[in-house]
């Protein structure tokens, strides 16, 4: 198992795309027609969607909930993505990404039109109100996941930084221009009217995906089992540091950040005394100061690390917290929200173009899935947690607690778990040499041996350098992995590793084997002795079920005929 030549995949861009506009440009991804309609389409449905949570949280206010109770609105908005995106994300890579998509705006639409009849007729309740927020959210557990993996199709590879940047300014100018526009409709006919146009506001969504003519996906072995798949998931994100790096910082920065997003309703209609207009304009503040921050990051990415950007951003966001928290003054609280939307942009797309960049597109929707995960369930439980301290020691505490755990906490944990700085190449290689001939015919478990010659004086070299082959073969399938020394001829070492399937360990062959898994069996092979190369072996489990003479189905296919295009 792969320890030969390589087959490179696709390039970075979509098929028959040409590479248009400066990489370094942020607007280079916007001159691709889909990419720019769906983005216009998704920054009305973001509209819309503030809207909604305006609407949703001054109306839980309007219903008689306190601080705890508007909290509550926020997890309701998250926690259904934190329970589901796992099954979505492996959704989105067995199944047409398009059709998924489509049917989970439905279901948001449906839960936003729902929730407008409901308050229209005055019968909504504070259950009514979290239960349907609930449903959009399911909508939006199924979307995320699928929306982020196919970004890489609608760019080219060197533009996956400048679309992370838009399509976060795309959320950010949303909210800068969403909840004025949400105040001025509370005003005016009440939380009803930003219900009905967040349900409208998905119409267009729905049309982009449904003109996308997106090609089949073409999957040689046919597609996975939704409990194999999310297995898979699974044992990808344990075995992908650089990802776990990514997910480490992720969770963090959702955790403590949260509490100025579920506080600041609680926040305007106490110590500033603001109505829905002026709650409006202080989300607004926090939207262009994330739209000044899109801006400006391009222009100093270059120069700066991503753990330098992520570390100075989560500490000024921290800083501005704690403004935001114990001013008291609206001008200052709104330039504080002006500067705390800059750097939850910077540390965002930061964390997100970086999730692009290491994933394979084998496993990038249920990989982007624990991204969300990350992201979601720090901000339910975040919610919650500073909800609950706001309600037991006051508002300035809830802010200046989260805000000074950051501080202390961002420099030491970037030093421990640092962001991946080197280009790793994601796209699909396939090894070689073939696999057994008749390797399809059986069920499996597989263990694969691997005898390696090695001369003495590479031993050390040669055992560090497959540590990190051992994680490639674990994130492509494999359930255990060794290497081993023999004791009587020291200059063979003997790698061993088991699959739980024939069609698990073909698709390591096929389908799941990258460039960065080539490079880092070419370190190896190097070290091995002149003139050698390693010799595989694969076995099946002995009491594994062995088809009878004249057995018919598709197990006893040839791997010539999985392979073939369908």
């Amino acid at each position: 198992m792969g320890t030969g030549e390589a087959e490179n995949g696709a390039g970075p861009g979509p098929p028959g795309t040409p590479d248009q506009g400066r990489p370094g440009s942020l607007w280079a991804p916007l001159r691709r027609r889909l990419f720019r309609a769906l983005w216009i389409a998704q920054l009305v449905a973001n509209t819309g969607t503030w809207m909604q949570i305006v609407g949703a949280q001054w109306l839980m206010g309007d219903l008689g909930g306190g601080a705890f109770s508007i909290a509550l609105v926020q997890t309701a908005t998250t926690l259904p993505v934190f329970l589901l995106v796992v099954p979505a994300g492996a959704l989105g890579d067995i199944l047409d990404r398009r059709h998924l998509l489509l049917v989970s705006q439905v279901i948001t639409f449906t839960g936003a039109a729902a929730l407008a009849a409901l308050t229209a007729t005055g019968v909504t309740t504070q259950a009514l109100l979290l239960g349907l927020s609930a449903l959009m959210a399911v909508g939006q557990a199924f979307s995320t996941p699928a929306f982020q993996a196919i970004q890489p199709e609608l760019v080219g590879r060197e533009e996956i930084p400048q679309a992370a940047l838009l399509n976060g300014a795309n959320g950010n100018l949303a909210r800068a221009v969403g909840p004025a526009l949400g105040g001025v409709l509370i005003a005016l006919s009440g939380p009803a009217a930003t219900f009905a146009l967040n349900a409208a506001s998905f119409l267009g969504v729905i049309a982009v995906l449904f003109a996308w003519r997106r090609p089949p996906d073409h999957r040689p072995l046919g597609a996975e089992y939704i409990h194999d798949a999310i297995r898979a998931g699974a044992r990808y994100v344990r075995s992908a540091p650089s990802f776990g790096a990514v997910l480490a910082c992720t969770v963090t920065f959702a955790f403590f950040a949260s509490g100025m997003w579920a506080l600041l309703p609680a926040l305007a209609r106490g110590p500033l005394g603001l109505g829905a207009g002026g709650y409006g304009t202080l989300l607004g503040a926090v939207g262009l100061g994330a739209i000044a921050g899109a801006f400006t990051l391009p222009r100093f990415g270059g120069r700066l690390g991503r753990n330098t950007i992520v570390a100075s951003a989560t500490v000024s966001y921290a800083v501005m917290m704690a403004v935001i928290g114990t001013a008291g003054n609206l001008a200052v609280v709104i330039a504080a929200l002006f500067l705390s939307g800059m750097t939850w942009i910077a540390v965002l797309s930061t964390l997100g173009a970086s999730s692009l960049l290491l994933l394979p597109e084998w496993t990038r929707a249920r990989a982007l899935a624990y991204y969300q995960l990350a992201f979601m369930g720090g901000q339910a439980i975040g919610a919650l947690v500073w909800g609950a301290l706001a309600g037991r020691a006051g508002l300035a505490v809830a802010f200046l607690l989260p805000a000074a755990v950051l501080v202390l906490s961002t420099p030491i944990g970037l030093r421990r778990v640092p962001l991946p700085t080197a280009h790793l190449d994601m796209r699909q290689a396939r090894h070689f040499p073939e696999p057994p001939s008749d390797l399809a015919s059986h069920e499996g478990p597989v263990l694969i041996v691997i005898e390696w010659c090695v001369p003495p004086e590479n031993a050390a070299a040669f055992a560090a350098a497959m540590r990190p082959v051992g994680q490639a073969r674990r994130r492509t399938g494999a359930t255990m992995w060794g290497l081993f020394r023999d004791m009587e001829d020291p200059n063979v070492f003997v790698e061993t590793f088991t699959v739980a399937t024939a069609y698990e360990h073909l698709r390591q062959h096929f389908e799941r084997g990258t460039i960065r898994d080539r490079e880092l069996q070419d370190r190896a092979l190097a070290l091995v002795s002149p003139g050698t190369r390693p010799h595989v072996r694969h076995l099946i489990w002995s009491y594994a079920a062995l088809p009878g003479p004249g057995a018919e189905g598709p197990e006893l296919r040839s791997i010539a005929s999985l392979l073939r295009p369908r």
